[in-house]
């Protein structure tokens, strides 16, 4: 019976690899030391897995490798061209990858290790590492680059999803984005592709229903994509969500999706009458986000305060950027971008943020207390679907300002009262009591 309880401890303490304790500790990530095969090779025999070496044992994740795309390591992994996930194993201090379906010939082959390899203490790998290698096609020379941009932000999405699709036979070549939503496709085989970005919520590597996304067509040779400006893509018509008072003639609609960035109301298009009669009220302009931004701008007061100028000007400050630390190359593998990844992320201004909000003025104030009916025809949203939109108005009533001419209760007469009363019973308590 002893030796069955060592036996299972000696189990459990196996089933979970642990680093080894004691001595200094260890911060640097997992170094990649091979990669097989050697990029930019053709091998029309080719029937053995692509495997990624390192230096030490690297950790498995929580979520093991099912086949279904959802382990961690499952992941990191972008096997192109194919839709299916490809059988990814943990092999210790190697990450082995091989298609479900086996190795098609005459095929560009394209094998993504993306960043975020862990050791055991969780030292994470921040570069990633791309194979390339044909089944006897002829070897790629081509490359795409470009940028992947939330267009409800403005700013580039970073692990964004790209998707090219080789034309005609729709071969899917993928990879990520790096921090500033720049990605590079390098080599690709000679073709036309239909480009897409896509905002990969759930990162399961696909474009699902609902995901935000942008495509755009590329010739063959050419290598500039350009900006691809992702936004959810909706076929319901537009409705408006909520209504509300601006000012006292302005009334600010938010509709259910955003709206088409060139389209503005016509004038006839916009119908506003007072309820309960159904008067009609004048329409002095219907104006989207941009346009509604300009004409405030243009009333606001402007700023007339002078410089202070006494202060003494302080030294520019050094803006060199640190020295970055060398890129690592393995022998056979390329990293999938030659530009230095210099993080930006502010908002782009090469197209107008997406508005889903539209504001109508009129001609006089508004009644309070009184509810107008506005119609617009012809609205059009950024996913190309034209409706008209209608809503009702309830203007709130003015609050009344609180009466302070009435007389307030003698409150402090009520305290002397009682206080006294409180004194003589307490004069009486001390009184003797006589039977």
């Amino acid at each position: 019976m002893r030796w069955l309880t060592a036996a299972g401890l000696l189990g459990a303490a196996c089933a979970r690899i642990q680093p080894p304790p004691g001595g200094p500790e260890d911060r640097a990530p997992p170094i990649l030391v091979s990669v097989q095969p050697d990029s930019l090779q053709s091998l029309p025999e080719w029937d053995d897995d692509v495997e990624f070496r390192f230096d030490e044992v690297i950790s498995e994740g929580s979520q093991p490798n099912f086949g279904i795309g959802t382990g961690d390591i499952e992941r990191l992994v972008l096997l192109s061209p194919t839709h299916e996930v490809p059988v990814v194993r943990w092999r210790r201090d190697r990450i082995t990858v091989h298609p479900r379906g086996g190795w098609r010939p005459n095929t560009v082959y394209r094998v993504e290790l993306l960043a975020g390899v862990r050791d055991l203490r969780q030292n994470v790998l921040r570069e990633s590492v791309v194979v390339t290698f044909t089944t006897g096609a002829e070897l790629p020379q081509d490359t795409l680059r470009g940028r992947v941009v939330d267009w409800t932000t403005a700013r580039p999405v970073p692990q964004a999803l790209v998707q090219a699709l080789l034309m005609p036979d729709s071969l899917v070549y993928r990879t990520a984005t790096d921090s500033s939503g720049r990605f590079i496709l390098a080599p690709m085989p000679r073709g036309e592709y239909l480009v897409f970005g896509v905002m990969d919520q759930n990162r399961n590597q696909r474009l699902d229903e609902r995901e935000s996304f942008d495509s755009l067509r590329i010739s063959a040779g050419e290598d500039s994509v350009g900006e691809l400006w992702a936004f959810r893509h909706d076929s319901t018509p537009p409705r408006v969500q909520t209504i509300a008072m601006h000012d006292s003639v302005t009334a600010q609609l938010t509709l259910g999706q955003p709206l088409e960035p060139s389209y503005r109301p016509a004038p006839d298009s916009v119908r506003v009458l007072r309820l309960p009669d159904s008067t009609a009220v004048a329409v002095d302009a219907a104006l989207p986000k941009a346009a509604f931004d300009s004409l405030v701008a243009a009333r606001a007061p402007r700023d007339t305060t002078q410089p202070d100028t006494a202060q003494r000007a302080r030294p520019p400050a050094d803006t060199t950027p640190p020295e970055a630390p060398p890129v690592r190359r393995v022998p056979g593998a390329r990293l999938p971008g030659e530009r230095p990844d210099t993080a930006e992320t502010g908002p782009l201004t090469s197209r107008p943020v997406l508005s889903d909000r539209l504001w109508v003025r009129v001609t006089e104030p508004f009644v309070p207390g009184g509810r107008y009916f506005f119609e617009i025809r012809g609205v059009r949203t950024v996913s190309g679907v034209t409706g008209d939109v209608r809503s009702v108005l309830a203007v709130p009533e003015p609050r009344q300002a609180a009466d302070t001419t009435k007389i307030r209760p003698d409150t402090a007469g009520a305290a002397i009262q009682r206080d006294r009363l409180q004194a003589l019973l307490a004069l009486l308590a001390l009184l003797p009591f006589d039977e």
